[in-house]
């Protein structure tokens, strides 16, 4: 038989097989819905009910139920009391909503660019790498799934590099104030309006603080909370949302700035050791500055509402936390040493964040199966496979902090995603490299630019750090959100995405 023969073949067997896929495909969607309005059938016959009897009563019945009321004046007036107190209470005490006004991610110059070749021709210049180690960095390099364009700082363009003190500080200015100029630029918020002020930077805290020098920079107020992050790895920056949500809910009507950023200056690895040789190659220059507001006045200028923030810390766990590790090699050079057991830990922590988070979004019908299913496999089966939840029934969109190849091919994998809700991810590797905790930005600036974004969808921005940690923040788009101008895809947005190398 010709091979078109067998081809003919193995799509009729096949069909039988994709109709079963497509038919319950749309079981469990009639399933998701019916579950999801249940309630609102469920009223139906009783709003029927209610109004057939309410066009049956006649005159005399509501006036013997006027004067019912009016013998029974103190009852009526005490719940109405207590109705008045209860809904100002909960006015009073009810969370602030907390809305993001803008953006910005920082774009370095392209001089400070890093193709393979000029990295491993300064790799091999500087001496401090045996023939071993360059032939890794090689590897990895061509594995990460990062592109030509990817940035690296000033000092490591000289041969030697020339890290220190001085350089790292011009590092951490031009990429904060670079990120807040432009966000000051297009929001046209003054300054002096801020009142809070967060920044995080993993391992470079210099004195005065990275917080103390965007006050001096921007003169900012004398009376403005300012907090400065150290040590806290590439899921600071949800943690710096956090900390910012926090803090609006007691100051009102005040303006908060959230800077997320790392430095790789003083930061670079200089040894031969493997497992500390592998930041080399995935981290790369990058910085955003947020805007937020708890005013309800700006919803109406703003992009995003803040719903949720979900925070889960593996710490305790003496394997979690020594997984990102920064320390001395035998040669006494320092540097960021990743455990093999990074994926595995980083698997841990994401069902436990997942667990938390997925009763405030996932809908009621996932929910059911999740538990009917743990019920199963408690009682009856102890082998059978947990239910993983449909979490693209909660989110429109994905931002996974985009740490390297393998994190992302693992939760989308993990978390039964499809190739166009990790694009966002992938697509930022692959322009800015591991930008540690400003890459989430960086993504949903990417959907953005793709236009993707409509009002009421919802974005997940999802990233891990050392500790171990593992935080989730969820954002609802407010209006159909435009890219803001000198967005860091502005004029390369139309070449994305790019087919990757398997």
């Amino acid at each position: 038989m010709d091979s078109g023969g067998e081809i003919r073949i193995h799509q009729q067997r096949g069909l039988p097989d994709f109709l079963q896929s497509v038919n319950l495909k749309y079981v469990k969607l009639g399933y998701h819905y019916l579950i999801s309005n249940l309630l609102t059938l469920c009223f139906i016959p009783l709003i029927i009910i209610i109004s057939i009897e309410s066009s049956q009563m006649n005159i005399k019945d509501l006036r013997q139920l006027w004067i019912h009321l009016q013998y029974n004046l103190v009852t009526v007036i005490t719940c109405s009391a207590f109705l008045v107190f209860g809904f100002t209470v909960f006015i009073m005490t009810r969370p602030r909503p907390v809305y993001l006004i803008d953006y910005s991610c920082y774009r370095a110059p392209d001089h400070l660019k890093a193709p393979f070749n000029q990295f491993m021709e300064h790799s091999r210049l500087t001496g401090d790498f045996d023939d071993t180690s360059l032939e890794f960095q090689r590897k990895i390099l061509e594995r990460s799934g990062l592109g030509e364009e990817t940035y690296v700082p000033e000092a490591m363009h000289y041969i030697p590099p020339r890290p220190s003190m001085a350089a790292a500080r011009e590092e951490a200015e031009q990429v904060m104030f670079g990120a807040l100029d432009n966000l000051f630029t297009n929001t046209q918020v003054n300054p002096k309006s801020i009142g809070i002020l967060v920044v995080n930077c993993s391992l470079f805290n210099p004195t005065p603080s990275l917080s103390a020098m965007i006050v001096n920079k921007y003169r900012l107020r004398g009376n403005i909370r300012s907090f400065n992050l150290g040590g806290m790895g590439c899921s600071a920056g949800v943690i710096a949302i956090d900390l910012a949500k926090d803090m609006l809910q007691v100051h009102r009507n005040t303006y908060a700035v959230v800077v997320s950023t790392e430095n790789i200056t003083q930061n670079w690895y200089f040894g031969n050791k493997k497992s500390m040789l592998i930041p080399n190659c995935l981290f790369r220059v990058g910085g955003s500055a947020v805007l937020l507001s708890n005013e309800s006045a700006d919803k109406r200028k703003g992009k995003y509402k803040l719903v949720h923030v979900v925070r889960t810390h593996r710490g305790a766990d003496d394997k979690a936390f020594r997984c990102v590790y920064q320390e001395q090699d035998d040669a006494g050079k320092t540097g960021v040493s990743l455990s093999k057991d990074l994926m595995a830990i980083a698997g841990g922590a994401l069902k436990t964040n997942i667990t938390t988070l997925g009763p405030l979004v996932l809908p009621i019908s996932e929910q059911l199966l999740f538990f009917a299913t743990l019920v199963v496999k408690k009682l009856l089966n102890k082998k059978m496979m947990p239910y993983i939840p449909d979490f693209k029934l909660a989110f429109d969109h994905f931002c996974i902090h985009a740490g390297g190849r393998a994190v992302i091919d693992e939760l989308e994998k993990n978390l039964q995603l499809l190739p166009v809700h990790v694009e966002a991810s992938r697509m930022t590797l692959h322009r800015f490299g591991n930008t540690s905790s400003s890459s989430i930005w960086y993504e949903l600036a990417y959907i953005e630019a793709k236009q993707r974004m409509q009002k009421g969808n919802r974005v997940w921005q999802i990233a891990f750090g050392s500790g171990f940690k593992c935080n989730s923040a969820v954002w609802e788009a407010l209006r159909d959100v435009k890219p803001s101008c000198n967005s860091p895809w502005e004029d390369c947005i139309d070449m994305y995405p790019v087919k990757l190398v398997a």
